[in-house]
């Protein structure tokens, strides 16, 4: 009969194995790199986590050793003062120095070629880090604003992507884990980046650095598209918004004035031009909503309108009352903003 340990010893085993095996794919993976930095960024933590497991089975070995010569030999002559120094210049400065300097020498090597200055005519993003959310401007060569969006960025493949990155409120961090590695967002200053996406795909982006109530819900959705898909997305989001003229459609438009969403909200080609939250003038073409927390979906839709506070507790987008018939209106108008 097999005893219960014998039982607990695969699980303990395992569930490490399994949760780092489960970690080195997805759409928030660096292990899983999509991008020339990831791959970078992947290339130095494998052989840094076999050096380092290594040494920390070395270090368990020799502390196993000497707790076993302790009590086994414990008339055993200490070692002579010779032995002591050499042993300590040994393994306490010769061993670690030998291990750390190859290490900080590719990290510094990977880190001047992660930040190296993009070209002049390389496609330039402002990211803009908000109270939890994420605010998305595409700029032409002279700087100027051409579309807006949020909770969503969009970049052709193989192309080097400049990324203008601020925060209005607190610190912030950028990061898409299959793309490039983490860069700060900090109040009153502007962080320049560049990153390179090698395959399409949709990817998940976090802020990295603790920000607030709603730190872990404050994510965004990173597509990589093939430069004619993303040439025709661009050219969308650059057009006011396009709406059903339909009864129901046309009703939600009067609710969504009259009840103060737009006194937060922008719909470009309206009268709304609220500054507090998202641009809406595409809302229907996002996949996700609340900072990729939720499906863009009419029921999760009509949730966050009615009561966002149990979808994202301390976020700064008031519950709404409308009537049942209300609200559906305002959902059919919000629908058609594709």
């Amino acid at each position: 009969m097999h005893s219960r340990k014998s039982y607990w010893l695969p699980i303990l085993v395992g569930l490490p194995l399994i949760s780092l095996l489960s970690a080195c794919s997805g759409v928030q993976s660096s292990l899983d790199p999509a991008g020339a930095a990831a791959q970078l960024i992947a290339d130095l933590w494998w052989p840094t986590l076999v050096v380092a497991s290594l040494v920390t089975v070395l270090v368990l070995a020799l502390l196993l050793i000497g707790v076993f010569r302790a009590f086994r030999h414990r008339s055993a002559r200490p070692l002579s003062a010779r032995q002591s120094r050499n042993l300590v210049i040994a393994g306490g400065i010769i061993l670690p120095l030998s291990v750390t300097i190859p290490f900080a020498l590719s990290s510094f090597s990977i880190g001047r070629t992660l930040y190296a200055p993009p070209p002049d005519d390389a496609l330039t993003i402002e990211v803009v880090g908000k109270r939890w959310w994420w605010e998305v401007h595409y700029l032409d060569q002279d700087g100027n604003r051409i579309a807006t969006t949020a909770n969503e960025l969009h970049v052709p493949v193989g192309e080097t992507i400049r990324l203008l990155l601020k925060s209005d409120n607190v610190i912030h961090s950028f990061w898409v884990p299959n793309i490039q590695g983490k860069t700060d967002m900090m109040p009153g200053q502007v962080n320049v980046t560049s990153l390179v996406a090698d395959e399409p795909g949709v990817y998940r982006g976090q802020c990295a650095e603790y920000c607030g109530a709603q730190h872990a819900l404050m994510a965004f959705l990173f597509v990589a598209e093939t430069p004619d898909e993303f040439a025709e997305w661009l050219e969308h989001q650059k057009q006011p918004a396009v709406t059903l003229e339909t009864a129901q459609a046309v009703q939600g438009r009067e609710v969504f004035s009259d009840s103060g969403c737009a006194e937060c909200h922008t719909i470009r080609g309206t009268q709304a031009d609220g500054q507090e939250g998202p641009d809406l003038t595409h809302l229907a073409s996002r996949r996700m909503l609340a900072a990729a927390t939720v499906p863009n979906r009419i029921g999760h839709l009509g949730g966050w309108i009615t009561d966002p506070q149990h979808i994202k507790p301390e976020s700064l987008m008031p519950p709404t009352e409308l009537t049942p018939d209300d609200l559906q209106s305002l959902l059919s108008y919000l629908g058609s903003l594709e």
